[in-house]
């Protein structure tokens, strides 16, 4: 099995003020809150999260960067968090956080907790099978025209923690510390009204460490089209791709070896043949096993559409005595591989660092006007 990609040089995002005002939470966490703190109920608590299947973690950095936020005040003799990071492969029931703290520090954002980890991780495990079906072919996502733009960044960086080499938006590669991977958009090639004067004027305004991936199936057969744009750009063609329409027969490993073949023959072998349009595991399978001479992969909606991984919180102590739900032992569960982790270290997000403080100052004043 391959391995996830660790991220080491990506940015932080801060959590949105939606988040840290509790307005994104189940409005049942608020008022459990208000209750809580009109009894005078604060007590310290151990939560504990888990998955109930195997899967490859994402979103617990994320969520690291949120309790660095929300646990700032906290005071540091009664709380810690432990946790695995981005790109763990989890087993079923496997702890992933153990937050030791106060109730009312966090208790407010256990939605927001669950809902990063259970959309990240289903996104990353996703990403994981088709890699897992391609290897050693690299696969790159194609998936955010799928989603809302809001959260593309997010599932382009899940994508890459399940070891997608790239992905398609500048915002989810930033979150990875990568540059973002694309080719033109059939528009591009439909307005200059021919392939060899779309791949040209890309070659002539793209900066020279931008790959020149041009897209072969606008117009005519995309052998011929092949061909054409590589005579006409030679070694500065990275690779051509394919993504043939439903309506013409979709992509094929027929059509593949065609192209390897026709590029190979005309001494350009060089050229790289990327495809894309409705592949899932199962397809790359398909391809993989008609060997199919592909270079890449590009995969969207299988990514983008990824079931979310059921996440859950369960109080296991509070103040000390174990405890737990019906049908859960009491107590914390022995989980070795969960490291201690240093909130300072995860808190230093400039963007929007003082949004707690924003909006406890913007409902005082509601509150007093």
């Amino acid at each position: 099995m391959t391995s996830t990609r660790p991220i080491k040089n990506g940015i932080r995002r801060s959590p949105s003020r939606e988040i840290l005002s509790g307005d994104s939470a189940d409005v049942y966490f608020s008022r459990a809150d208000e209750i809580l703190a009109k009894e005078g109920l604060d007590p310290v608590v151990a939560m504990e999260v888990f998955a109930r299947r195997d899967a490859v973690l994402c979103g617990i950095d994320e969520v690291k960067v949120l309790l660095a936020h929300v646990l700032r005040g906290a005071d540091p003799a009664e709380t810690s968090i432990e946790a695995l990071s981005d790109g763990d492969k989890i087993e079923p029931k496997e702890v992933v956080l153990r937050i030791r703290a106060r109730y009312r520090a966090f208790g407010l954002y256990e939605t927001a907790i669950l809902g990063i980890l259970a959309q990240s991780t289903g996104w990353a495990t996703a990403a994981r099978e088709c890699v897992d079906a391609a290897t050693p072919e690299p696969v790159v996502s194609f998936g955010a025209r799928h989603i809302h733009p809001d959260v593309t960044d997010n599932l382009d960086y899940a994508a890459i923690v399940g070891g997608c080499v790239g992905a398609s938006t500048p915002a989810g590669a930033r979150l990875a510390g990568l540059s973002p991977t694309g080719t033109m958009p059939h528009s591009l090639v439909l307005i200059f009204g021919d392939t060899v004067r779309a791949a040209e004027a890309f070659d002539r305004h793209m900066p020279p460490d931008v790959p020149r991936i041009i897209l072969v199936d606008t117009f005519r057969d995309e052998a011929e089209e092949a061909l054409r744009v590589a005579e006409a750009l030679g070694d500065r063609l990275y690779g051509i791709r394919l993504d043939t329409p439903a309506e013409r027969g979709r992509v094929t490993p027929e059509l593949v070896r065609e192209v390897r073949a026709r590029l190979d023959m005309a001494g350009h072998g060089h050229v790289r043949i990327i495809v894309s349009g409705g592949f899932n595991p199962e397809r790359i399978l398909f391809f993989k096993q008609a060997a199919a001479p592909v270079d890449s992969y590009a995969v969207g909606s299988y990514i983008s559409g990824a079931r979310p991984i059921d996440f859950t919180g369960d109080l296991k102590e509070i103040d000390g005595r174990p405890i737990a739900k019906r049908g859960r032992i009491p107590g914390v569960t022995n989980s070795p591989r969960l490291a201690k982790i240093d909130l300072a270290a995860w808190s230093s997000v400039p963007d929007q660092a003082e949004t707690l403080a924003e909006i406890a100052t913007e409902a005082e004043a509601a509150a007093i006007g």
